[in-house]
């Protein structure tokens, strides 16, 4: 059915509660985009967020969706008219083999511990375990969500239903206010200037030097390449980036959100996507990118830079990290459950 005609259509959630003029339907298309974002907006206080998002940004994201179609995988839940919550799921494989069932529910505040949110989850479920029947059976299938330590709501209602946390990772800050102090490069290794041009080496670099980390799965792709092109975030002349001759070896993709900084009344800059390709590691790379990347924040008027950090990367990340300066501000967890057919 063309998603014309699957816009908007009403959805029987089964376990929904009996609350006056509550209904559920499909995703009508960019129409919904400013109302799903103002679910967005009247959770972050109570949820604890901090990061800011447009209708531009919503659109983008939705304009890259894999393995996701939105008019049959989304469910939303409005209370006369108003939308008052969405949820999503899709698949994606693991490098490992397995494939997982993301799955996600925001519901404004409001309308919080009515039952709402666990009758959306559930449908959500049932929905991805639909799709998992038209999927290869030899796959090991898992559900996955994922919730900061702040968000108890909906960590809450994933533990009770049988979801556990299987890894976490931390947000962390680093006041540049404190010493920054210096950290070489190796001999025959060398940080050069990069521009747009060199984005899709750098970014199959990156994936060489994530394929041994937990979860990981094809993120590191022209169309995630494309979408960020897309994003006011997007700028190479940022990044550090290290060579061994013509060889991509290391990467740390700097970033700044001037929209987040000005909501939150920071200065802040990121230094993300930190790696460095299996021959080189051990050498000091990753230190030296990381050191220079803060000097540039310093430099640019910033007076903290962050970054999200699995706890239990094998590279030893978060000791190096730690030694840096960082500090753990708020904590991740991904949670996961067998997906029984």
């Amino acid at each position: 059915m063309p998603s014309n005609q699957r816009a908007g259509r009403p959805i029987v959630v089964p376990d929904a509660p009996e609350l006056s003029n509550l209904s559920f339907r499909a995703f009508r298309g960019e129409s919904d985009y400013p109302a799903m974002l103002a679910v967005i907006e009247a959770s972050k206080v109570v949820d604890q967020e901090e990061w800011s998002q447009t209708v531009e940004d919503t659109a983008r994201t939705y304009r890259h969706l894999r393995n996701c179609d939105p008019f049959e995988d989304m469910v939303f839940a409005q209370v006369d008219g108003l939308v008052v919550g969405y949820g999503r799921t899709w698949w994606e494989d693991e490098a490992k083999g397995d494939r997982v069932y993301g799955l996600f529910v925001n519901l404004a505040p409001d309308w919080r511990e009515r039952g709402i949110r666990r009758a959306m989850l559930r449908w959500l479920e049932a929905h991805a375990r639909t799709l998992a029947a038209t999927h290869p059976t030899e796959t090991p299938k898992l559900f996955q969500g994922w919730s900061s330590d702040r968000e108890t709501d909906w960590k809450g209602i994933l533990e009770s239903e049988g979801y556990e946390i299987v890894r976490w990772g931390y947000e962390m800050v680093r006041s540049l206010a404190e010493e920054i102090r210096p950290a070489p490069l190796p001999d025959g290794i060398e940080m050069r200037p990069v521009t747009d041009a060199d984005a899709e080496r750098i970014f199959a670099a990156a994936a060489e030097a994530f394929t041994d980390h937990w979860g990981v799965t094809s993120w590191f792709d022209a169309d995630s390449l494309a979408e960020w092109r897309e994003s006011p975030t997007w700028n190479p002349d940022l990044w550090k980036i290290a060579f061994d001759g013509g060889e991509v070896v290391a990467t740390v993709l700097n970033y700044l959100d001037e929209r987040e900084n000005a909501e939150y009344q920071r200065k802040r800059g990121y230094t993300e996507c930190i790696c460095v390709r299996k021959p080189w590691r051990g050498r000091g790379i990753a230190k030296a990118l990381i050191t220079e990347s803060m000097k540039m924040h310093k430099e640019m008027g910033m007076t903290e830079t962050a970054h999200g950090v699995d706890t239990l990367n094998p590279t030893g990340a978060l000791q190096l990290y730690e030694g840096l300066g960082y500090r753990p501000h708020k904590t991740f967890y991904t949670f996961r459950k067998p997906l029984h057919m």
